[in-house]
């Protein structure tokens, strides 16, 4: 069969590859904290005619190899961490992270222990930039799954989830530095703890794991964990908002036009060997 062919059939996949990311992208446009994905591809094996030619002196110079393109195959599919749009909301257990980092979030599974029960003792921890928080019946932070969102506690100092008194609070402070406070209805201000956020070296090395969250794995380097607009390097926090998708509809509707035109013209040069291999085909009559 045509060589022509096989390298089509190649760019039709990851076409369509394209076109999955980008059809994921755009779902996603009003998906809080949601991060954008860009395919990009690369070209494949060639295959030697001929190799290089070095020069003769003084009677021929060099020659250079002659190589037939076999295809493209998927180079990468990155993950894109800018900033996203804010929109206030005004819910005090809104969170919105201004800058580098996510969201420390206890792994289902996690355990807890000492002073209080609240300090975590083992099972890992996941990340998110999507802080549509609330605070449970037992008054502990957590994400709309139910996670504990994790933070350093104020009766130990160690890293814990940040639970409040439901039956003597009537208040919820957060500040830009993550610290959380308990008003109660006399007015007394209790310190609950500051919410902790983890950077990475290579963030979009993360693994995806939906419901907006995302591990390290062995290519996003280990957590640097901090407080918001610490010494680390870490974003500040901004309360009572949210981080929206950083999806860019006109970019991805323009991707979108040029994986099209990629499909059809590998398509186009499908139909066309095709073509060629009925003349073929018809020499003999």
């Amino acid at each position: 069969m045509m060589r022509s062919m096989f390298a089509a059939v190649s760019g039709l996949r990851n076409h369509q590859t394209m076109m999955d990311v980008l059809a994921s992208n755009i779902s996603n446009v009003n998906t809080f904290g949601y991060k954008s994905q860009r395919t990009t591809f690369k070209d494949s094996l060639y295959q030697n005619l001929s190799g290089a030619g070095a020069p003769v002196p003084p009677s021929l110079g060099g020659t250079n190899p002659r190589q037939v393109g076999l295809g493209m195959s998927l180079n990468s599919i990155d993950t894109l961490m800018t900033q996203g749009n804010s929109q206030s909301t005004g819910v005090v257990t809104d969170m919105m992270i201004q800058g580098d980092g996510f969201f420390r979030v206890a792994a289902p599974g996690a355990t807890f222990g000492g002073v209080g029960g609240n300090d975590v003792t083992g099972g890992g921890e996941q990340y998110t930039r999507a802080g549509n928080f609330s605070f449970d019946s037992q008054g502990f932070l957590v994400t709309t799954k139910g996670q504990y969102v994790l933070g350093t506690l104020a009766t130990t100092g160690n890293v814990g989830r940040l639970q409040v008194d439901p039956a003597t609070t009537a208040a919820i402070n957060v500040d830009a530095a993550g610290a959380v406070s308990a008003v109660s209805a006399a007015g007394v201000t209790t310190a609950i703890g500051t919410v902790s956020l983890a950077k990475f070296a290579n963030a979009p090395g993360l693994e995806r794991l939906g419901d907006n969250l995302y591990r390290a794995s062995n290519n996003s380097g280990a957590a640097v964990n901090g407080a918001p607009g610490g010494a680390a390097g870490h974003g500040t926090l901004v309360p009572g908002a949210l981080e929206m998708s950083n999806v860019d509809l006109a970019l991805e509707f323009t991707n979108m036009i040029i994986a099209q035109r990629g499909f059809q013209a590998n398509s186009r040069a499908i139909t066309t060997s095709d073509d060629m291999l009925q003349e073929l085909v018809n020499l003999k009559r």
